[in-house]
């Protein structure tokens, strides 16, 4: 396989974007350096909160300082381009517009493997946050492959929003247990066959392999995809 570049488009949050990294480096089948991926990682912690100009119809914003960083990458020469934020996915469609390089659409391939997983009819929870649940990216994703989402009601969803910007965000601890119940209240309460974590925040909360198993990670997804689009077997791959 040809070894392609890797571009990153991260710092939302800066967090999210460390762990991305980390799976990236602890997931690819590899003995030295040189087996690695080629990176160019560009911590934009600056962008607009992407909840926030969703929520206030200031898309704009965000697209225009974006912009500056999908030409960066492309003048790096980066042969994908990965975005570990779902709430960005929002305005994924303009954003590809912007470029060549294809951006790999992390929405999309986390609601694909699903579809693998369990099949048509099938009932997904979504944990995000609440500019990824009102834009409608995984609704309108699900329907499109005649799957049923189910979205959080007001407390749980302030709850998790609670959890992202006042813990993950402020860098502050976060009880395993406390994200656990969510997962979990969705899965017995709600009848859903798994439950997405559809955001990368969330992603960096520690839960157990019990827990996970119910779950589809689309931090993970992106990972895997960014592995094997960049021409590298990830170590599960490799170990078949």
């Amino acid at each position: 396989m040809e070894d392609k570049s890797l571009g990153v488009i991260g710092g939302m949050g800066p967090k999210a974007t460390s762990v991305f990294f980390d799976k990236v480096i602890e997931q690819t089948a590899a003995d030295r350096d040189q087996d690695h991926i080629n990176m160019v990682i560009l911590n934009h912690a600056t962008l607009p909160d992407r909840t926030g100009v969703i929520l206030s119809e200031q898309g704009g914003l965000f697209l225009e300082a974006v912009a500056k960083d999908i030409k960066l990458l492309e003048a790096a020469g980066v042969a994908h381009i990965a975005i570990p934020c779902n709430t960005s996915h929002y305005f994924y469609g303009e954003m590809q517009r912007m470029t060549g390089v294809p951006i790999i659409n992390m929405v999309d391939e986390t609601l694909k493997e699903i579809l693998d997983m369990y099949g048509e009819k099938c009932k997904v929870g979504i944990l995000a946050t609440t500019g990824t649940v009102s834009s409608g990216v995984y609704r309108q994703g699900c329907e499109r492959y005649n799957m049923e989402l189910h979205e959080p009601n007001t407390e749980t969803q302030e709850h998790v929003m609670d959890i992202i910007y006042n813990k993950v965000k402020r860098n502050l601890p976060v009880e395993p247990s406390e994200f656990e119940e969510i997962i979990m209240d969705l899965i017995e309460n709600e009848d859903c066959q798994c439950v997405i974590i559809a955001c990368t925040e969330l992603s960096c909360i520690p839960i157990r392999d019990e827990i996970a198993k119910k779950c589809v990670d689309a931090m993970n997804v992106l990972v895997e995809r960014s592995i094997t689009l960049s021409g590298k077997l990830t170590i599960t791959q490799a170990h078949r």
